[in-house]
């Protein structure tokens, strides 16, 4: 079973079994439409697509993020309609470097379905080994797949209140610094970040080449988060590359902690909510 990462060469192993159920998560923020046609154009064989709007979270409302989590029974029915069955490998990618399918290996986690990885460097890696791509457009037969949604594995807004107030959490954010810092906010009505939360890039997870650093690497970096006795909370811009550094830990083999599904797009829809700006 593989929970964390895959390699290629193992994906190529296992899809000659026909061992896995693949998803497809391309996603572009600011073109919602273009990852589904990037899959169209070409992908692993057998992989499915899945939609971070639509299959990975329920729509906003006037009180949540941008990519709440989606409804259980709804998020279930598409599991059903991908084939995926309780204990069924299933693999993860995109092409930034899980940024987006992470957030696809948490949900199942979510839901009790723990044999899911994210593909170790992603398409880019698979083209640069010239493996093989398709344009088929896989269906399955509808699968049962009970779930046990964990809600022990996130907070909400009100949470990350209440332990700053009484210093009882840690908050790391996986936005980059310009965001994290107030320079620049391309997404979201205000820039800054959560009073008192630290940043930890999801980039900094990575190798220039896109794959992910070594467990070593990747113990170090989260060593002191790890240390500090308070529980770790993961924040982003909406709760998607928050994912990337839970699983950078989970990889590490650290407790990785819980997910700020709402993040900073929750955390200003009140106004009287503070925010900090600056490095620190």
């Amino acid at each position: 079973m593989y929970t964390t990462l895959i390699k290629t060469g193992q994906l190529a192993d296992l899809l000659a079994q026909n061992a896995a159920i693949v998803l497809d998560c391309r996603f572009d923020v600011g073109h919602p439409d273009a990852g589904e046609a990037a899959w169209r154009e070409g992908h692993i064989p057998s992989a499915r697509y899945a939609h971070l709007d639509t299959d990975m979270a329920a729509a906003p409302d006037a009180s949540s993020g941008r990519h709440p989590l989606p409804d259980p029974e709804a998020f279930q029915t598409r599991l059903e309609a991908f084939g995926i069955t309780p204990g069924a490998q299933v693999v993860v990618y995109d092409d930034a470097g899980g940024a987006i399918a992470g957030r696809m290996w948490w949900l199942l986690r979510w839901v009790g379905h723990a044999a899911v990885a994210v593909l170790d460097g992603g398409l880019p890696q698979w083209v640069q080994e010239a493996r093989a791509l398709s344009q088929d457009r896989p269906s399955a037969a509808r699968a049962c797949h009970p779930i046990r949604p964990n809600d022990a594995l996130w907070v909400s807004t009100e949470d990350i209140e209440a332990g700053l107030e009484q210093k009882t959490l840690q908050v790391v954010d996986a936005r980059d610094s310009d965001r994290f810092a107030g320079r620049i906010e391309p997404l979201d009505a205000k820039a800054g970040h959560i009073p008192n939360s630290q940043n930890l890039p999801f980039r900094g997870n990575l190798n220039a080449d896109g794959t992910f650093r070594s467990r070593a690497d990747l113990r170090e970096r989260f060593a002191a988060l790890s240390a500090n006795p308070q529980p770790v909370c993961h924040s982003c811009g909406s709760g998607v590359t928050a994912c990337h550094n839970l699983l950078a830990m989970a990889h590490a083999g650290l407790e990785p902690g819980r997910l700020y599904v709402g993040s900073w797009s929750a955390w200003i829809r009140n106004p009287e909510r503070p925010i900090a700006t600056g490095d620190a």
